[in-house]
């Protein structure tokens, strides 16, 4: 008698047959496209290892997916005869989710259960969308290279069991028991059209097995393959959609055959939006790539530079034996000149679609801040790269390009400037800006983590440098005030003793105290010294728990002409009540820190002093 064991499903999976079970979902359809891909990917790794092993396929057929649907048991099985599944396979693949992959779904969900059943497919977890539609499900398998076949079985209630099945072909035969309202999809027509929609571009023959008859639904032909001419928008959206498991129209699609000395087809994809794992280290990444149209590797990296990583698609050479090993692929020059051509061909694309503002701005709101790395990384194409950027800045609402700054340059002005933070807003109210706004200098408004790296390599454009605003290589002696600021500054004498005064009080807590001419309205702030890392920066680092390897003390700038300083300067000059000076450089100095988004040291403290000074003033 076959001996069946029971297993409980990894927490994760409980979740993802909570959604599924649960859900109402209208596009339920889609567990038929997840599983063909998975039965797809099934015969791709069999064709595979067939490469090394060729005993594994002897006798083995062409491959195939074969559906068949039976009314009398209500029952649709979808069968395949690609690598096949051993005891542990259904274990780890059916019972369990990746590590990596568990916790980015389970990160993700909302508890809305038709928004988070969108998730299943984009984390590979499509095989439990079966449970949408089934009431239980069966899976019959047996791998490529051993004797012995598995039957697996679950209700998707909690746990599943497992047992020896014998004589069973190699490949995998998933029966769906259909749930009462979902007999639909013992229809054959309805078949037809799902197939058609969701998996046509499949590369081996689907099968329709309806009683003696059989009926291949797809066209079984690679579509990157065929002439752009023989395929539709249709086509094109449907392909996406089942890669990339998202239910929205391509961004972009890009698709082209390379002929020369390097021959190669290319299907490339943007999404409309970001992936939500697009900043995870451990998500797998790269392109799908083909060797003659024979499946090789979805995570081919080097075929993609890092800030292009959103884009998704399939390569198809003939250049790269079928047999190509992992350590080749990472350093053969054939993959170098397609990426090569690839980059070229999508920046290009990508060019063509600047000129539709409102569109474009769409694509920077989801990938401009990992686009932006180019600017980083890749020097070879900075001079295609860098007119697709767009930038926030100090004079125009919305996004602005390099070149639409440089006309907006006034005269005398030779650099272009930026200041980082974190927070738009902020940055637009710093006071630092003040001076700049004095003479009419636009400032560019940067505020994600790449921009305190990439103005270190790519710090010159059109004959102009790229500096922060806190460079010490600028001169705005020749450029003249849109805004003056014609108040007298206080005089050099008690500007020498509110200096002392104030490094007195804050001694170790800054680096240095100037008086400045930056300031406009604002009474003071907060500057990096020469040589050191910008506090935007530093903030950054200290997120990432570098707090001490990265701690500095700033320079605190105090405007001469403000009436605060002015005031505070002749108290200490008259040597008013010590306590009351102190206490107002102590505000000071907080204001400034909070100004750059900077946490209070005491907040207790600063607000006992504010009120001090409120109650004093009323």
């Amino acid at each position: 008698m076959t001996q069946t064991e029971k297993f409980e499903f990894q927490a994760e999976v409980g979740k993802v047959l909570d959604i599924v079970v649960g859900s109402l979902y209208s596009h339920s359809e889609i567990f038929l496209r997840e599983l063909i891909s998975n039965a797809s990917d099934a015969a791709d790794k069999l064709r595979y290892s067939a490469l090394t092993h060729p005993g594994l396929t002897e006798g083995h057929g062409p491959f195939e997916i074969i559906l068949t649907p039976d009314k009398k048991e209500k029952t649709l099985s979808i069968k395949d005869n690609g690598i096949g599944m051993n005891k542990q396979d259904l274990i780890e693949n059916l019972g369990t989710i990746a590590k990596s992959g568990s916790a980015e779904f389970a990160a993700h969900l909302t508890g809305d259960n038709k928004k988070d059943v969108g998730l299943i497919g984009q984390f590979g977890v499509g095989f439990y969308s079966a449970f949408m539609v089934a009431e239980s499900v069966e899976v019959y398998s047996r791998k490529a290279g051993d004797e012995q076949g598995w039957l697996w079985k679950s209700n998707g209630s909690g746990s599943f069991e497992i047992s020896e099945a014998d004589n069973l072909p190699v490949g995998t035969n998933i029966v769906l028991h259909l749930k009462k309202n979902f007999e639909e999809f013992l229809e054959p027509m309805r078949l037809r059209f799902i197939v058609k929609q969701y998996s046509d571009h499949i590369s081996i023959p689907i099968i329709l097995q309806n009683g003696d008859e059989k009926e291949t639904l797809n066209s079984s032909s690679a579509l990157w393959a065929r002439p752009k001419s023989d395929v539709t928008e249709e086509q094109y959206r449907d392909f996406y959609r089942a890669l990339t498991h998202n239910f929205d129209e391509p961004w972009l699609t890009l698709h082209y055959s390379a002929e020369g000395i390097i021959e190669y087809k290319a299907l490339l994809f943007i999404p409309q939006k970001a992936p939500f794992d697009m900043f995870q280290p451990d998500k797998k990444r790269g392109l799908n790539l083909y060797v003659n149209r024979v499946f090789i590797s979805n995570e081919v990296e080097e075929l993609l530079p890092h800030y292009l990583r959103f884009v998704q698609g399939v390569i198809d050479t003939n250049e790269l034996p079928l047999n190509v090993s992992r350590e080749m692929l990472q350093h053969t020059p054939v993959l170098a000149k397609i990426k090569k051509g690839i980059v070229t061909r999508l920046l290009e694309a990508i060019s063509k679609k600047t000129k539709d503002a409102s569109d474009y701005k769409k694509f920077w709101q989801d990938f401009g801040i990992v686009f932006k790395e180019g600017l980083y990384e890749d020097h070879e194409n900075i001079k295609k790269i860098a007119p697709l950027c767009r930038f926030y800045s100090s004079k125009v609402e919305g996004l602005t390009t390099l070149e639409e700054y440089i006309s907006r340059m006034v005269k005398g002005q030779e650099n272009i400037y930026f200041i980082t933070g974190d927070d738009l807003n902020v940055l637009k109210n710093n006071p630092s800006l003040e001076g700049f706004t004095a003479k009419g200098i636009e400032v560019l408004l940067l505020t994600d983590p790449i921009d305190e790296f990439w103005p270190q390599v790519f710090n010159e454009w059109d004959g102009k440098k790229i500096l922060p605003i806190t460079h010490p290589e600028k001169d705005f002696s020749n450029i003249q005030d849109v805004e003056q600021n014609t108040s007298d500054s206080l005089e050099e004498g008690m500007q020498t003793l509110l200096i002392e005064r104030v490094k007195q009080i804050l001694s170790g807590h800054i680096n240095d105290v100037q008086m400045t001419d930056r300031l406009n309205k604002s009474p003071v702030a907060l500057k990096a010294g020469v040589g050191q890392m910008s506090i935007h920066l530093e903030r950054l680092m200290k997120q990432h728990g570098q707090q001490q390897a990265f701690a500095s003390q700033r320079i605190l700038e105090l405007n001469p002409k403000h009436a605060l300083i002015k005031k505070l300067g002749k108290a200490v000059f008259d040597k008013v009540d010590d306590d009351k000076i102190n206490d107002a450089i102590w505000i000071l100095y907080d204001e400034a820190r909070a100004i750059e988004g900077e946490p209070l040291q005491d907040p207790a403290g600063f607000m006992a002093k504010v009120n001090a000074f409120m109650e004093n003033g009323l």
